[in-house]
């Protein structure tokens, strides 16, 4: 990973589709690795299951957290800490981002793309759940896709298939989605850059799943 990852990763996807997950696991593999990490929570659109959830651990394994100000409160204001501005503006620290489900949180990244494209060293992934009722098919995923691009202005780079059932989720269930994944990644032209899956399901089902990301997390 030290040798791939770029300066800025940016978790995108429908509500439902594990992203806060993925990203809290992406930050914790990245110190793992070694490099500094920060991960900035910036989801207004789902307040009540936020990657800041696990600030906590994050914090413990070194890694930087920086969370709405109405994080785990009953208060939903649509305003975005400053410290943002310096994550993606920092040559110093791998940033990553946990964004808004829909055109309305990424509307609210928008603000920070214009120092996103002056870097230029950012991966944007579209995060996929084709067991969620919007995201369903490829054609489907598609729309949810177009529609966070057209709000934020940052095109993505790949996508993730995290397709799961929560803990119904089997290998079958994971293997079943990869010729969706695959028909999103030929409608789009972008790459499908792994298939997350939960630890305790084997590393070495049919159709490859290259990183394991998501741990035994109660939330997954």
């Amino acid at each position: 990973m030290s040798n791939h990852a770029k300066r800025v990763t940016l978790f995108c996807g429908h509500y439902g589709s594990g992203k806060s997950n993925l990203a809290v696991n992406y930050a914790l593999r990245l110190r793992e690795h070694g490099l500094p990490a920060a991960l900035a929570d910036i989801d207004i659109v789902n307040p009540y299951f936020r990657s800041a959830d696990s600030k906590r651990e994050l914090e413990a394994e070194g890694v930087q957290v920086i969370s709405l100000p109405f994080a785990n409160s009953n208060v939903d204001l649509p305003s975005l800490p400053q410290e943002v501005y310096g994550l993606v503006q920092r040559r110093d620290v791998y940033a990553v981002l946990d964004v808004g489900g829909d055109d309305r949180g990424a509307l609210a990244l928008g603000r920070y793309v214009p120092y996103i494209w002056e870097e230029n060293d950012f991966e944007n992934l579209f995060v996929v759940n084709f067991y969620r009722p919007l995201t369903q098919t490829a054609k489907a995923a598609l729309e949810v896709l177009r529609e966070i691009e057209r709000a934020d202005r940052l095109p993505f780079t790949g996508i993730v298939n995290n397709s799961n059932l929560s803990r119904e989720t089997t290998e079958a269930a994971i293997e079943r989605t990869a010729p969706m994944a695959q028909e999103l990644s030929d409608l789009t032209g972008l790459p499908v850059v792994f298939t997350s899956h939960r630890a305790d399901l084997r590393p070495d089902v049919p159709n490859g799943f290259p990183i394991t990301l998501q741990r035994n997390n109660p939330a997954f």
